[in-house]
């Protein structure tokens, strides 16, 4: 028996699928505006049901000064907010990656730089009889951490671990959003949900149930020398905007010198394409001729 020859089976099937794409891109070609609305749906059914699966709201977003590629941190706004962390979070937070010296230039001078860090107690040594010390604070000292370590800090908040704020806007998803709808998105627990003792309703934080209290509650809790009113919403803001400065203190050295770089590079593209186009131009715009005598 002759037996038919077998059909080369990868072939085929690459075959049928290459008729097969170009069948859809013909009818999508023809259907252009149901294809979009198609794809628009199906991407918004994917992005909402990502986001259902999540246990906290995402944060709005909000319109920072700082956040443009020309724009800067407010330096009053930044003042502000240090002394919203000095006189409220401080008491749980530490700051370990901050100096006093980082403050100068920046939100505070130099003279009152050095009267922060002068009201505070570090402890030195040892001194040339082998014991430690207390002295003042210097520009140099780091800010001052309210608990020795981290066993003595959980048994003063139930159990939970106060997060040192130096790199908090770059350790959270969505950064100073996250840090000001999480300072003012404190309320009262909805129907059905039930809260163990200690805990309180936050919808913008991983499971609704933070063992912080809401740090900032009333007008005038904080007392600022410009006389800006110091609300709740306001002293989220500059906390916030100081935060967002202390977990990238170069932000602005970096903003700046990237103009510079790009205003150089940009003349130098200019002056090499007028270089070019001045050398090239007699060769280019030549006309060569072949004649025959």
């Amino acid at each position: 028996h002759h037996w038919p020859p077998r059909r080369n089976e990868p072939a085929a099937a690459a075959m049928m699928l290459t008729k097969g794409l170009q069948k859809a891109l013909s009818v999508a070609g023809r259907n252009k505006i149901s294809l979009a609305v198609g794809a628009g749906v199906l991407g918004g059914s994917l992005i909402g049901s990502a986001k259902a699966s999540d246990d906290a709201i995402p944060p709005p977003a909000y319109s920072w000064s700082h956040k443009g590629a020309f724009s800067s941190f407010d330096a009053a706004s930044m003042r502000r907010g240090y002394e919203v962390y000095r006189q409220v979070c401080s008491t749980c937070h530490a700051m370990n990656f901050l100096c006093y010296r980082n403050l100068v230039g920046t939100t505070h001078t130099k003279e009152h730089a050095e009267m922060l860090a002068g009201s505070i107690e570090v402890k030195d040594g040892p001194n040339d009889e082998g014991e430690m010390f207390d002295r003042p604070g210097k520009l140099f000292d780091r800010f001052p951490a309210p608990y020795p370590n981290e066993e003595a800090a959980r048994a003063a908040n139930g159990g939970a671990y106060p997060p040192d704020l130096s790199m908090i806007v770059k350790a959270r998803p969505h950064g100073e959003d996250y840090v000001f709808a999480l300072l003012t998105g404190y309320k009262e627990s909805p129907a059905g949900v039930q809260l163990r003792p200690g805990l309180h309703y936050n919808p913008y934080f991983s499971g609704g149930a933070i063992s912080m209290e809401a740090p900032l509650k009333e007008f005038g809790q904080v007392e600022w020398q410009d006389g800006t009113p110091p609300t709740v919403t306001q002293m989220a803001k500059d906390v916030s905007t100081f935060l967002a400065w202390a977990s990238e203190p170069e932000t602005d050295d970096r903003k700046k010198a990237g103009v510079k770089w790009i205003t150089a590079l940009l003349a130098a593209t200019a002056l090499a394409g007028y270089w070019k186009r001045f050398k090239w131009m007699p060769i280019k715009t030549r006309k060569i001729e072949y004649r025959s005598y």
